[in-house]
């Protein structure tokens, strides 16, 4: 018998919230499409950060979250489009730049980036 989990998504965006019925064996971005239910997304296969959400409560399992540092999935976030529930859970959707900036933050904060140009050069 397959575990379905009652997912709790907050869209701060629209200023929303959805309550949806997911099984363990599905990811839960289509679950809600699924069920009328729309989210942010673009990828569809984990690559990017659109779908990025961050858990207040609850685990999910994506093994498949390859747009997303580890580092950031220590610290409770999650893509919803690659991300199967394994408990009830409690979800915020996230601004993608946001997300974006802080897993690449650091590496950009340095200054501007030049091509093909000694760095003494302009």
């Amino acid at each position: 018998m397959r575990k379905i989990h009652t997912i709790r998504i907050h869209n701060r965006k629209t200023g929303t919230e959805h309550t949806l019925k997911v099984p363990e064996d599905r990811y839960i971005l289509h679950s809600a499409e699924n069920q009328g239910v729309e989210l942010p997304f673009s990828c569809r296969n984990g690559a990017c950060t659109t779908c990025a959400v961050r858990i207040k409560s609850g685990q999910v399992y994506q093994p498949e979250a390859l747009g997303l540092s580890q580092n950031l999935r220590d610290r409770g976030y999650a893509l919803l489009c690659v991300a199967y529930p394994r408990s009830d859970l409690e979800v915020e959707t996230q601004d993608e730049d946001e997300v974006y900036e802080l897993q690449f933050g650091r590496y950009f904060a340095k200054g501007k980036v030049r091509f093909g140009l000694p760095l003494d050069e302009d």
